[in-house]
């Protein structure tokens, strides 16, 4: 836990990550980045989502409607959330030369998606109106 409010302290303060350990490759600092961008993107696409299930499903009942609309906005929330702390862990660990972080995350994720997935095969086969 304290290793987490660290790194949250050090998403609003990245200069102070540069004064722990050696500079790495740059190249494995940007792929860093644009496994970064890639959770901002997948987080994007789950709000997204999750906005689309509220707004263009108005025939669907009201307790599927508004469960599925906040699984996936809270799916986007969590992910948004992890991209930035991955992003300091990855870059610690290259700094330090320690091994990159291994998280349980991408499974969660996957499996809040895979059960939203099928929830929505649910509502289109069995239909919405009730």
């Amino acid at each position: 836990m304290i290793d987490f409010v660290q790194n949250v302290r050090l998403w609003f303060a990245p200069e102070e990550i540069r004064e722990d350990g050696r500079t790495p490759d740059y190249r494995f600092s940007l792929a860093n980045e644009r496994t970064f961008l890639a959770w901002l993107r997948t987080a994007l696409a789950l709000i997204g989502g999750g906005f689309a299930v509220d707004q263009f499903l108005p025939d669907l009942r009201w307790g599927w409607r508004v469960g599925l609309a906040l699984a996936l906005l809270g799916a986007g929330v969590l992910c948004s959330l992890r991209a930035v702390n991955h992003w300091t862990r990855c870059e610690r660990a290259m700094r330090r030369g320690e091994d990159l972080p291994v998280s349980r995350f991408p499974a969660v994720l996957s499996i809040v998606v895979a059960v939203v997935a099928v929830a929505m095969v649910f509502v289109v086969l069995v239909g919405w109106e009730g």
